[in-house]
C-alpha cells in the first residue's frame, strides 16, 4: 500500500488533523508524504490564504476532514457556523483545488440518505435527516462540480465506543476510526462517491461486541426528533476496493 501511495501521491494535505479522525490517521500514517496544517495556517474560510498555501506546498491530493460536527444541536442553534465551516469552507477548498488541478477527497456522512429503507447505494436519492446532514450535502454539491474528486459517505465512530447506551432500533454501518484510517490510502486513486462503513447492524449490536455491559435503548421511546431509523448503506463497492 505504501509503495502505491508514494508512486501516485507524493504529497498529501490533510485538513482537520486535530479532530478525532485526524489524530487517529496521524498516529497510523505519521508525517511521511503528509502535511497537517493547523486551522490557523490553513483557514478554509479564507480563499486567498488557501490558494497561497496550496501553491507553496504543492500537494497532489487534499483529504478534507475539517468541518463542524458535534454536538449535533449546534447545527440548529448556530446555522451560520454550520454554513461557514461545512459549506462555504468546502466550497473555498474546491475552488482552490480546481484552479490548481489538485484532487480532493471529501468526508461526508451516511445521514445524507433519508433513513427510511436502508441498504442505500451511492446513486440513490438523498434526503438529509437533520441540519448537520444538510450542511454536509451542501459541501457535496461543490465537490460534485469538480470531477477530480472523491466523496466518502461515512458512518464511523471512536474506539472504544464512548457511550453508555446504544439504540437497538437504529441501523447503520458503524466502523471505528482506526479501521478507516488503515484502508483509506486504497481509496486515493478513485473518483465519484463511495459508501464507507462496516456491516449493517443496529448501533447496539455493534457496541455490544466491544462492551457486553452496554445498555440497549429504543430510539422511538426517547422521542428523538429524527425518527428515521435505517441509515445502512450498501458497501459492496468499498469491499471490492479494499479486498484488492
Amino acid at each position: 500500500m505504501n509503495g502505491l501511495l508514494i508512486l501516485n501521491y507524493k504529497k498529501i494535505l490533510f485538513t482537520g488533523s486535530s479532530g478525532r479522525f485526524g489524530e487517529t490517521f496521524k498516529n497510523i500514517h505519521g508525517v511521511k508524504n503528509y502535511i497537517y496544517p493547523s486551522s490557523k495556517e490553513f483557514n478554509i474560510l479564507k480563499l486567498n490564504l488557501i490558494k497561497n498555501y496550496l501553491k507553496k506546498k504543492k500537494p497532489d491530493l487534499v483529504i478534507h476532514c475539517a468541518g463542524l460536527s458535534r454536538p449535533m444541536k449546534i447545527h440548529d442553534d448556530d446555522i451560520v457556523q454550520s454554513i461557514d465551516l461545512n459549506i462555504i469552507g468546502t466550497c473555498n477548498l474546491v475552488k482552490a483545488c480546481s484552479l490548481l488541478n489538485i484532487k480532493i477527497i471529501y468526508f461526508s456522512t451516511c445521514y445524507v440518505y433519508s433513513g427510511l429503507k436502508g441498504d442505500y447505494k451511492e446513486q440513490d436519492p438523498l434526503l438529509p435527516v437533520n441540519n448537520y446532514a444538510w450542511s454536509k450535502l451542501g459541501g457535496e454539491t461543490a465537490v460534485m462540480l469538480y470531477k477530480n474528486s472523491l466523496i466518502l459517505r461515512i458512518s464511523m465512530t471512536e474506539k472504544p465506543f464512548v457511550h453508555k447506551s446504544a439504540f437497538k432500533d437504529f441501523i447503520t454501518n458503524f466502523i471505528f476510526h482506526d479501521e478507516v484510517a488503515k484502508f483509506l490510502p486504497k481509496l486515493f486513486k478513485y473518483k465519484g462517491i463511495i459508501n464507507v462503513g462496516g456491516p449493517s447492524q443496529s448501533a447496539y449490536e455493534f457496541a455490544k461486541k466491544y462492551n457486553p455491559n452496554i445498555k440497549g435503548v429504543l430510539k422511538k421511546k426517547m422521542k428523538i426528533k429524527e425518527n428515521k431509523l435505517n441509515f445502512s448503506m450498501n458497501i459492496k463497492k468499498l469491499k471490492r476496493i479494499i479486498s484488492d
